[in-house]
């Protein structure tokens, strides 16, 4: 008999994060039927070992070919067995029994209702996202600018209960598998980010109907600290955001990515006198992921591309 449910996680080679959250999926998921599929990505042998032999109830993926979020989860959710799938990122935290009620959900939701998902909360307490409003150029250039507060109420986000929202924040989720499968599962054009994003609208544009349940919350540890990837991802980000925001525009790709330089040079100005410091240091390290966006903006690579030539450097 296949599971209710399908839970997938991506995690980067960090046991210390990835098993405090199956623990508490684990602990407090009593009354859905599930299987948990963690696609355990460059993963060491020591680690790979410790996770098999304290986890054996999850099905591990190995992958340690050159992969962003969106291929990475693709490649469990090829196998998922469940009527709806649960995206969750390896630093949640449940303490509530968010798969329990989030499946509930679409027991009281219309036909139409394809995704549903939690309020998620950084580890502060302070809401990350609840609901979340239309994303479109405008709001990406905001957003670049440090401008968009996603917790400021909207007609889709940050009301009370179970209501309808435009997207999801792909930290976590519950979809119709069917549905999900219908989209062609994460669009991998965008490796990291906006694939949640995309994801929600094209949903959308299927004719299906998204929903965020505020009494439901989950807790997101998403650090404040800058590692060396950041030099790796942050391009791999903003290639992808310029793609899937200028809509196949070359005319608004143009403006999108004229602007981005533009803040990249101010940064990369702002960091150039100490960019000999030491490699791991913060300004090192914005020095050369500002420097990486400016050669990535107008390369005409895919994301993946880009991941590959910057990671190799990190």
């Amino acid at each position: 008999m296949n599971p209710e449910v399908s839970i997938v996680i991506v995690s980067m080679n960090r046991p210390d994060i990835l098993f405090p959250c199956l623990d508490s999926i684990r602990l407090v998921t009593k009354a859905a039927s599930y299987e948990t599929f963690v696609v355990a990505y460059l993963y060491s042998p020591e680690n790979l070992s410790l996770l098999r032999s304290e986890y054996p109830w999850v099905e591990v993926i190995e992958n340690y070919s050159v992969a962003g979020f969106s291929e990475n989860n693709n490649l469990a959710l090829r196998r998922a067995a469940g009527r709806y799938c649960f995206i969750v990122n390896d630093d949640t935290i449940q303490t509530m029994p968010v798969i329990d009620l989030l499946l509930a959900d679409f027991g009281r939701l219309p036909e139409s209702a394809a995704i549903v998902s939690p309020r998620i909360v950084l580890r502060d307490g302070k809401v990350q996202t609840n609901g979340r409003a239309p994303w479109n150029a405008w709001r990406y250039v905001l957003h670049y600018l440090h401008l968009v507060d996603e917790t400021r109420p909207t007609r889709w986000s940050m009301k009370e209960g179970l209501f309808q929202t435009w997207t999801v924040n792909g930290a976590c989720f519950m979809i119709r598998t069917d549905v999900f499968r219908e989209a062609g599962w994460f669009d991998e054009r965008f490796a990291f980010t906006p694939e949640d994003i995309a994801l929600g609208q094209k949903v959308g544009g299927m004719g299906y109907t998204v929903w965020s349940d505020a009494d439901v919350s989950i807790t997101h540890l998403a650090g404040s600290s800058v590692s060396r990837m950041e030099a790796a991802i942050k391009p791999t980000r903003v290639r992808g955001a310029l793609i899937y925001y200028s809509g196949g525009s070359a005319i608004r790709y143009g403006l999108l990515g004229a602007f981005v330089c533009c803040v990249e040079a101010l940064r990369l100005l702002r960091y150039l006198p100490t960019r000999r410091s030491d490699p791991s240091s913060r300004n090192s390290i914005m020095y050369r992921t500002a420097r990486n966006v400016l050669r990535t903006v107008f390369s005409g690579m895919s994301t993946k591309e880009v991941l590959e030539k910057f990671g190799r450097e990190v």
